[in-house]
Formats: structure tokens, sequence, C-alpha cells
């Protein structure tokens, strides 16, 4: 008795490329994250400096809003589901290295390596809270104005709802992460850690950010996807 062959799949060629991408910077937004950036001194704003890993979360925004521009709420949510897989698995490996796997005793940076990348299981667990439900906010935001008639995925009301998705999405990230991480954590005076004012400062530089970057790399990376597909 002979079989029939399972139909092949074709997987959009901008998915195909967008989706490894994300997967790479969901982990690469936690190495980062550990080096606070100094972004100079801003008009009106101030002085202003920000975790590293910004960088690399405001592409996931990108690559998210960008699928569901091209491919819809439903695949843009499960991309962001399966990011967790990733996630979740370099906070596995990086714990066994650090806790589990010896240096080699030519190698005298031991400290130095967990110093860095280590990240005790609070904020790591803030941060798989705080990626799932900005991630999936920015999606949902996204996916809705376009619904409420905000653009038509070309033009000015594309770069709106990058950006509105955006911001909030970012505001919800930080007062999340934040609030997991440091609540109830006393600083070098015995004094509880001032998550008020640690908060406004990471979300007004996470919102110029967003600001001056998302909308127009959204834009960008809708046009390459939709090359991208038609060419394949």
């Amino acid at each position: 008795m002979t079989q029939t062959p399972p139909a092949s799949v074709s997987i959009p060629r901008s998915l195909f490329v967008f989706a490894p991408l994300y997967g790479g910077l969901v982990v690469l937004a936690g190495v980062l994250g550990t080096k606070i950036a100094d972004l100079g001194h801003w008009p009106v704003l101030g002085d202003m400096a920000v975790e590293s890993g910004i960088f690399a979360f405001l592409l996931l925004v990108v690559l998210a809003s960008t699928v569901t521009e091209l491919h819809g709420e439903q695949v843009a949510r499960r991309l962001v589901r399966y990011g967790f897989i990733p996630l979740i698995l370099s906070m596995i490996l990086l714990k066994l290295v650090i806790e589990v796997v010896p240096p080699a005793p030519i190698w005298a940076h031991q400290a130095e390596f967990a110093l860095i990348l280590g990240q005790g299981a609070r904020m790591q667990f803030a941060g798989l809270i705080s990626y799932g439900t900005s991630q999936i906010l920015n999606v949902y935001v996204f996916a809705r104005l376009a619904g409420a008639g905000v653009g038509n995925g070309v033009g000015s009301g594309l770069i709106v709802r990058a950006w509105l998705a955006s911001m909030l999405s970012q505001v919800v990230d930080t007062a999340i992460f934040i609030t997991i991480s440091f609540w109830g954590v006393a600083g070098a005076d015995g004094t509880a850690l001032p998550i008020g004012q640690m908060m406004a400062s990471q979300v007004i530089a996470k919102l110029a950010l967003s600001t001056v970057m998302v909308p127009v790399l959204i834009w960008l990376a809708v046009r390459l996807g939709r090359r991208l597909d038609a060419a394949g």
C-alpha cells in the first residue's frame, strides 16, 4: 500500500528571514541588558541612560509588528510564543555554563563571565513576564489600530500605528520588569530602591528611542518583507 506524501508547506520568504532573526534577538536582548548605556544629554530630557538590551528589544518590536502587518496577528502571536523557546534555553545554558561547567585552568575570567552574564532567578522571571506581556500587547495594539482604520499598511498610517504600539509596549515592559526585579530590594544605604525614579528614567529614554527608531524601521521592514515575498 503506497502512502500519499504529505503536502509541502510553503513558508513566505519574509517569515523565513524574520523568524530566526527574532529568535536571535530575544536571546541577545538579555545579554546586552547587563550594560547600562549613556545616551548623552538630550534637549528638555536632560542626561539619559538606559540598559543596552533596549536596542535588541526595539528590533523585536519592529519584527513583531512587521510580521503582524505582513502575515496577520495570529502568526505574530505564535512568533512571540515561540520566542520563549530560545529565551528559556539560553537562560538554562548560561546557568549550566556558569555554575556547573568548570573553567579551564588557563582561563582566569570566570568571575567576570559570571558577573556579566549571570542573572538571578528573580530577574530572569521578570524578563520572561515582561517580554511576553509587552510583545503580545504590541502585536495586539498594532493589529487593532489597523482594524480601526489607522493606516492601511502604507504611508503615515503605518508609522502612526508603529509608534503608538511601540510606545505602549515599552511602558508596560519597563513597569513589569523593574517592579518584579527590584520591588523591596534595598540599596547601598539600606533603604528601598527608588523604583518610581528608576522606572521614569527608563521609560523616558525608551519612549525617545521608540519615537526616533521604531516607526521608520517598521516601515522599511514591511517594504523589505513585501519585496522578499514578491520575489519568492
